[in-house]
């Protein structure tokens, strides 16, 4: 990390023992502004006016303590303690810099980031166990959710629609740990994949004419590839005269468009009682009158009623799984829909896979970091007990650069799909010209044949 990146995450004093001054400092003025401030009339302030009033609160405490401080410690200061009160502490360094992607706590005096696609150590730190619990405690109370030792795992998000998973001892051997995955306030769109180089125009071309037409959709690929940032890229191109009703286990999807209905599972209370599963939300939405059904993550019994779903009137649906290729994910969807404990035969499991998927996209981080589409599959029909997938589009890497990142080129398979037809009947015809196998060079199609 340079210096420059650093900056904001390094203490500004060299010493030790000013730094765990100010840290005692700053907890005592938490405690003490919390006993002046009314909270509940304090969230409806404008911010302005609320960080005037603290700024003179925290002045008159550090007066009549007769702490010795210089102006930007005590701006620092004044920050800290307002991030303590309405925010999340000293994780709120981070949350402020868009280029930080992955928040890791791992115990109240080990963070570390992903920026740029690399992670780092930091040196900003929680003052002790207690301090780190308080902030997850406020994280799950925003959205209703609970952690104890009777509960000690929790799925969350943050305003800005971050997803969290916090896990407490005794689960956690080495002291509370949290995870935080970040999505930025401006949903990435397509142009900003194109100009990232995670898919070429071509690819983007055939998603959109997939997406207008009602194609049902599978987007794979493992942790932190970009599933649901591309699913949201996706979403833009749905008609706007069309009900999406979303699903999810902790609210992310950040849909492009507005007619959106948002469903979010409950855990159970405190009783055990109460839970709504997604498989509960996705039998709930067959009767909201939805087009489109949108589950943010299939990982269990839901995956049938998503397939009986798609087959019977719900076309142009879009989910995401976790896979390391295409193949494996739909292995995956065959080993979730045996957990809704219906014992189909796998051939008629895999049928159903056929008649109800069209397209797969898969996703993958490349070495150095960076996201992108590797394939662009159809699903066409059964051969014998195999369901067959044809290669439209993929990444071919064929090296690293000085700065270690992947390096090499995007390539039509030379494949022409099936669901052309389909495409054209629905009013969009496809250049043939598109599919012919040759190498794609970045977001500038290259159209030299092989």
């Amino acid at each position: 990390m340079n210096e420059e990146q650093g900056q904001s995450y390094q203490p500004e004093h060299d010493s030790h023992t000013e730094n765990v001054v100010l840290q005692k400092i700053k907890a005592d003025m938490h405690r003490q502004l919390l006993e002046v401030l009314d909270l509940n009339e304090a969230r409806h302030i404008p911010l302005e006016k609320l960080h005037e009033e603290c700024s003179k609160r925290v002045d008159a405490l550090l007066n009549a303590r007769q702490y010795p401080m210089s102006g930007p410690d005590k701006q620092r200061l004044l920050r800290e303690v307002m991030d303590e009160v309405f925010g999340f502490g000293p994780l709120e360094v981070f949350l402020r810099d868009p280029h930080v992607s992955d928040i890791l706590v791992n115990g109240p005096s080990k963070i570390y980031i992903e920026k740029n696609g690399r992670l780092e150590s930091t040196n900003v730190t929680f003052m002790d166990e207690k301090h780190l619990m308080r902030i997850i405690h406020r994280i799950g109370a925003n959205v209703g959710r609970r952690i104890d030792e009777s509960m000690p795992m929790l799925d969350a998000r943050l305003p800005d629609g971050s997803r969290v998973n916090a896990i407490i001892p005794p689960l956690a051997l080495d002291g509370p740990m949290v995870s935080i995955r970040r999505f930025g306030a401006t949903p990435i769109d397509i142009q900003r994949l194109l100009e990232l180089d995670a898919v070429t125009q071509d690819m983007a071309d055939f998603m959109k004419a997939c997406v207008q037409c009602k194609m049902n959709i599978l987007i794979s690929g493992g942790t932190g590839t970009g599933k649901t940032t591309f699913l949201n890229a996706l979403s833009r191109w749905i008609p706007s005269g069309e009900r999406v009703v979303t699903i999810e286990d902790a609210a992310e999807l950040q849909l492009q468009r507005e007619h959106v209905v948002r469903l979010e599972t409950r855990p159970p209370n405190i009783e055990g009682k109460g839970c709504i599963t997604q498989r509960d939300l996705v039998r709930n939405s067959l009767r909201m009158r939805p087009d489109r059904i949108v589950i943010g993550e299939v990982r269990g019994a839901e995956t049938l009623d998503m397939l009986q779903a798609m087959n019977t009137g719900h076309e142009g649906s879009m989910t995401t799984v976790h896979a390391n290729n295409p193949r494996d994910a739909l292995r995956r969807l065959e080993n979730m829909v045996s957990m809704s404990g219906i014992n189909y035969p796998i051939r008629a499991i895999r049928e159903q896979l056929s008649s109800a998927l069209d397209v797969m996209v898969h996703l993958q981080r490349m070495t150095g970091g960076r996201r992108k589409v590797v394939q662009i599959v159809e699903i066409t029909t059964m051969e014998g007990d195999t369901i067959c997938l044809h290669d439209i589009f993929s990444f071919n890497q064929t090296g690293v650069d000085e700065a270690g990142h992947a390096t090499g080129h995007f390539e039509a398979c030379g494949v022409r799909p099936l669901l052309l037809n389909r495409l054209k009947a629905k009013g969009v015809d496809m250049p043939i010209d598109l599919f012919k196998r040759r190498v794609l060079t970045g977001a500038n199609t290259s159209h030299k044949a092989k």
